[in-house]
């Protein structure tokens, strides 16, 4: 694969020119932004893409203080491949298009690569599950969601569906036996449950002949069962798609607009947000949401602080402790996850043995809440492997080290 420097989409000239010769152009409907290294200017232009609901922000923007700090980028570190290299130097090995260190609420590091600017609304991928998360461990709290009754009677639609004997607390700890398999790599024959999910979500273009369903809840509730329920955690994105169902059925709002009314406007966010949707308008819970990097900052934040942020209470402080306790670490040992070999998942949210947090999408997105150290990190990626297996090796050595640092 080219390296960062080679594959930044401004030395490559992807769209640019009025219009874009054939040759610099990153399409919808050739599949091209799903291409790497188009999909380096792609992760930055999402919105122009494909379809999306807006997340208007609102008020006065909420403070973020500058204490910037020169001695960062020499940091050193060591992979857990044995290499050694500096902060930096990590920036680029792991394809970095944007990313911001807070130190107790103030910002010492701040860096933008590529296309990605301040107001960029760079797709977030499955950071976008921590905040459905987020949202139905609030509902469960109201006592609007109970934990430990079936998505099939919250919505009847799910009843024939591998997940509709699946309880609140097994689908938001993943720990359901859902018939999907998250492969990112398409495979010799035939479309992979994942092509399928993009095509019924409008992510790629309906394949003539194809008769699969239409919208993401239509293919959250033909999916089969595989498994029993209750047993490891194995990721699957349908499973937030599920939620995401829950928590517009009980709420009675759209996931656009619970993220407006619950986290963007009452947090005074400085760039609007924005979600994709389905040809049917429903978002995409499963990975959908674009936002600004100092957005995402402050969402980490908000959950350093036990909830709270621009002098109001966000997330109530028991929803923030229920998150930030994690799941089975039982449960997770069998991921054998870079550099979280001790970890667990809940909430929708990635738990390291030492107390930290961390909300991560695809190709390098995240959002990494270190509370005992005061530590808050987002990043924005493009990196050429999916998975984040592909950059954690370097990730978590070098948050730790950052961390270390300060």
């Amino acid at each position: 694969m080219p390296d960062a420097a080679s594959s930044d989409p401004v030395a490559m000239g992807w769209m640019t020119g009025s219009p874009p010769p054939a040759a610099a152009q990153v399409r919808w409907d050739d599949g091209s932004m799903w291409r790497f290294p188009q999909w380096r200017w792609g992760f930055s232009h999402m919105r122009a893409l494909v379809p999306a609901a807006a997340i208007p922000r609102a008020g006065a923007v909420s403070p973020l203080p500058l204490a910037l700090r020169d001695d960062l980028d020499d940091v050193p570190l060591t992979t857990l491949a044995g290499q050694r290299m500096t902060w930096r130097q990590s920036l680029a090995a792991t394809y970095t298009d944007a990313i911001i260190v807070l130190h107790q609420g103030r910002i010492v590091y701040e860096r933008w690569f590529g296309v990605t600017r301040p107001d960029t609304q760079h797709i977030l991928f499955s950071v976008t599950k921590s905040f459905v998360g987020l949202l139905a461990e609030m509902l469960i709290a109201e006592g609007r969601l109970q934990e430990d009754v079936k998505a099939e009677d919250y919505v009847v639609e799910l009843k024939e569906s591998g997940l509709g004997s699946a309880t609140v607390r097994e689908i938001l700890d993943m720990r359901t036996g859902l018939g999907f398999a998250e492969d990112y790599v398409a495979g010799q024959t035939g479309l992979s449950d994942v092509q399928r999910m993009s095509i019924a979500g409008g992510w790629m273009p309906r394949l003539a002949g194809y008769d699969g369903p239409d919208g993401h809840f239509a293919f959250v509730a033909s999916l089969g069962q595989s498994g029993p329920h209750g047993g490891d955690f194995v990721y699957r994105t349908p499973n937030t798609q599920a939620l995401q169902w829950l928590v517009e059925r009980v709420s009675g709002l759209s996931l656009a607009t619970l993220i407006r009314d619950w986290f963007w406007q009452p947090m005074g966010m400085e760039a609007d947000a924005a979600i994709a949707v389905d040809r049917l308008g429903t978002a995409f819970g499963g990975g959908g949401l674009m936002a600004s990097l100092r957005d995402l900052a402050r969402v980490g934040e908000m959950m350093r602080l036990g909830g709270r942020w621009n002098g109001r209470q966000i997330v109530p402080e028991p929803v923030v402790a229920r998150v930030l306790r994690g799941g089975d670490p039982a449960a997770f040992a069998h991921v054998q996850y870079p550099g979280n070999p001790d970890g667990s998942y809940g909430s929708q949210w990635w738990h390291r043995a030492g107390g930290q947090a961390m909300a991560l999408g695809v190709h390098g997105q995240a959002i990494y809440v270190d509370r005992a150290a005061g530590v808050v990190i987002a990043r924005l990626g493009s990196h050429p492997v999916a998975s984040n297996r592909g950059n954690m090796g370097v990730t978590i050595p070098a948050f730790d080290a950052l961390v270390a640092a300060l």
